[in-house]
């Protein structure tokens, strides 16, 4: 008896987006399912990023579809795409420095019910003791790994259906890459969704379930992330002049 794929939890279909009158992406193509993790792979300049900020609303698309969870995403704000569950973290762990460690985080749930605020500003502590321990100190203080902890940490408050992070090892030493790339692994053994941009391919390829990757703004390569040969035909992907054919 042959069992149904489940319904993708993020459905992008011909997305374009730029900035201005400047065009990124043409025409990209991409599934998330429930509970898997999907790296977006490419060289600078690609529209990886782009891509993230489309989706979460911070800029418009412009043709195409993207559906999340029922949803069409097209003309929604960052806050209404965060309240449906798809959450954000930007590249540069954007935190406030000013701010204590704790106040952090109650403002990234600044609109839900003060009844639940304590408790997942605590759930997300839990996931990483090393800025638990420093929850009174301004986020100035943090090392830059911790500033990252805390910026997962951030979305994590929102209870995402999928955690979209932007290059989250970026200024880590491997150590901390590690222990922050492992929170994935931890979503999404609780059912969560990430989509990883990620410039450590090899990282990369052992954490996540699918891969694609994106150049001058179209996806060139869609696979499992445990095909063979992978690494070389990702870095055909990048340079070479022919745009490979999804993989069934």
């Amino acid at each position: 008896m042959l069992i149904s794929a489940p319904e993708p939890l993020l459905r992008v279909a011909g997305l374009t987006a730029g900035y201005g009158k400047i065009g990124v992406l043409h025409g990209v193509d991409l599934t998330v399912l429930p509970g898997e993790i999907v790296a977006l792979l490419g060289p600078n300049g690609a529209g990886k990023t782009t891509l993230l900020c489309a989706l979460s609303g911070l800029i418009p698309i412009t043709g195409g579809t993207a559906v999340f969870d029922g949803h069409d995403l097209r003309g929604r704000s960052p806050r209404d795409v965060a309240r449906l569950g798809l959450v954000h973290v930007v590249e540069g762990h954007r935190i406030f420095t000013q701010l204590s460690v704790t106040d952090n985080l109650l403002l990234a749930a600044y609109d839900i019910p003060r009844s639940e605020r304590t408790r997942r500003v605590e759930d997300a502590l839990s996931v990483f003791p090393e800025i638990a321990e420093k929850r009174r100190d301004r986020a100035s203080v943090l090392s830059g790994g911790q500033q990252q902890m805390l910026a997962v940490a951030q979305g994590l408050v929102r209870r995402p259906k999928l955690l979209m992070l932007d290059e989250p090892s970026a200024g880590l030493s491997p150590v901390l890459v590690d222990r922050v790339l492992a929170v994935a692994a931890k979503l999404r053994q609780d059912g969560i969704s990430v989509l990883l941009v990620e410039q450590l391919i090899d990282k990369a390829l052992a954490l996540a379930d699918r891969v694609y990757a994106l150049a001058r703004g179209r996806v060139v390569l869609e696979a499992a992330a445990n095909e063979p040969d992978l690494p070389r035909r990702l870095e055909h992907a990048y340079f070479g002049q022919d745009v490979e054919a999804p993989l069934g």
